[in-house]
């Protein structure tokens, strides 16, 4: 027999997983519930006010905005899928702005990401430490030190587990996902059986569901808003779509599972509450789910709390595995540096992308005021939204023979591209702040950085030497294709 090249499947495959490349170990089900985790958060247990309060305490306009908000979220979701297929790389939002309008505004982009996004982990870690830590204190408050410490700990058991296994980390997370969907089902049964039920005051509330004051226009848009903040998370599952198995398949599959699961979810929850709280208790609430549970289930009452650390916890995780991917891909195109496109060795993740962001995220929990001016960059969120659909638009045309396995309705990101912009200008003239001026700035500041180090290429030797001993530390390599290592 010949010595020639094997086309064997299984040795194609061996080579396939010898190559210092991210792993497509990501599948259908891990999808689903890194799209779900991302999504539901604790704001559905805590306070899912904000739309029945703009909606005027009127039960049948607020479940309409709940129904709407969660279609506009799945019209965005398909949007990103046909990216996500035809462009299978990390980096969501990131590399489909770059591809389809140009280095500056995806530089931009991971500018103010690298602010945000590490800032909201930070956020969510503290929620996390005072769920966790207010049962064993009663009615005092706990010690922010100990809140600090222990929202520490589990960012960086949470950064170290998403830097050194892809796999152990989507078990996490589908773990995480059943438990607080299993919470949410708890809620929504509760509710439907006490409507079968027949409970006089409970179904007066649906059947004169319009009877209350009708918001004005004005009312509904911040109604629409808040619904849509609810929805935040849906774009996740592009960040990961390099390490998705079949991703031409999953990607829409996952999408059109995960979305439509999260809406009904969303609908039968908030149908619950009403069934037992009146509008007014439901807005004048601080827990919304602890003061149903308190009401319907009083001698397991504690398991909410538990539910909302969990659901925290879920969410954590699927933002940092997300947000290890962005600086993945931002170093890889060379707007970070080398040394966090590089993966481990041994394991082949984004191990230093992942220390990178933890890092900032740890520097935001320890002065934690500094979260409170991340507030004012809600409007970029859908900034690049916008932008990211703009770009699908601008592919259609600029890219037609692009390998597309699945194309979107051509009107949908259109209308994506209309709301996104609605949604960045309503709050800036809605209640103008000079914090926004300043989040403005912050953004365009990042010119200061792009046209030295990105547009000029300006490069300073020292920071070889010092890439090559973390390099070594870390035992990290660059990714094959990727830019290539200066240790020689």
């Amino acid at each position: 027999m010949g010595k020639g090249k094997s086309d064997d499947p299984k040795d194609l495959k061996k080579k396939e997983n010898a190559k210092m490349q991210l792993k497509r170990n990501i599948g259908y089900f891990n999808g689903v519930s890194f799209i779900i985790g991302s999504i539901v958060g604790a704001g559905i247990f805590v306070s899912p006010t904000g739309v029945l309060k703009h909606s005027q305490l009127n039960v049948g306009v607020a479940l309409m905005i709940w129904i709407a908000s969660g279609l506009v979220s799945l019209m965005g979701s398909l949007c990103y899928a046909e990216l996500g297929t035809a462009l299978p790389f990390s980096g969501g939002e990131y590399s489909h702005i770059k591809r389809g309008l140009g280095s500056l505004p995806a530089f931009i982009f991971i500018w103010t990401s690298t602010f945000t996004k590490p800032a909201s982990n930070a956020a969510r870690a503290l929620l996390f430490a005072e769920y966790a830590t207010q049962p064993f204190y009663s009615t005092c408050p706990a010690p922010e030190v100990l809140k600090k410490c222990l929202a520490l700990a589990v960012l960086w058991s949470l950064g170290i587990l998403n830097g050194r296994s892809v796999k152990m980390a989507a078990w996490v997370q589908t773990v995480f996902t059943l438990l607080k969907m299993m919470a949410l089902s708890v809620i929504a049964i509760g509710g439907v059986v006490l409507l079968i039920g027949g409970r006089k005051e409970s179904l007066a509330r649906f059947e004169d569901a319009f009877s209350s004051e009708i918001p004005n226009a004005s009312q509904v848009a911040e109604a629409f808003f808040q619904g849509l903040y609810a929805y935040g998370g849906w774009w996740s599952l592009n960040y990961m779509a390099e390490e998705m198995k079949n991703p031409s398949r999953n990607i829409p599959l996952t999408v059109l599972t995960a979305v439509p699961a999260v809406i009904v979810f969303y609908l039968l929850v908030n149908i619950s509450y009403l069934a037992v709280l009146t509008p007014k208790e439901i807005v004048s609430s601080v827990a919304v789910a602890v003061t149903w549970a308190d009401r319907v289930i009083p001698s397991v009452a504690w398991i909410i709390p538990l539910s909302v650390a969990v659901s925290i916890f879920g969410a954590l995780n699927s933002s940092m595995f997300t947000l290890g991917r962005l600086s993945y891909a931002g170093s890889q195109s060379g707007h970070l540096p080398v040394l966090i496109s590089m993966l481990n060795v041994h394991s082949c993740t984004p191990a230093p992308a992942m220390i990178f962001s933890t890092t900032i995220a740890s520097i935001f929990i320890i002065p934690s005021d500094l979260i409170t001016l991340t507030n004012y960059f809600g409007f970029s969120t859908w900034l690049m939204v916008g932008l990211t659909c703009a770009s699908l638009i601008v592919l259609r045309y600029r890219e037609p023979h692009l390998h597309r396995p699945y194309k979107v309705f051509l009107p949908v990101p259109f209308v994506m591209v209309a709301m996104s912009f609605f949604l960045v200008l309503a709050p800036i003239v809605w209640s103008p702040n000079l914090q926004y001026v300043y989040a403005s700035l912050f953004m365009l500041g990042s010119l200061i950085v792009y046209l030295p180090f990105i547009h000029f290429k300006l490069h300073f030797a020292f920071f070889d030497k010092i890439t090559c001993y973390l390099q070594l530390l870390l035992e990290v390599c660059p990714a094959e294709g990727s830019a290539e290592g200066k240790c020689e």
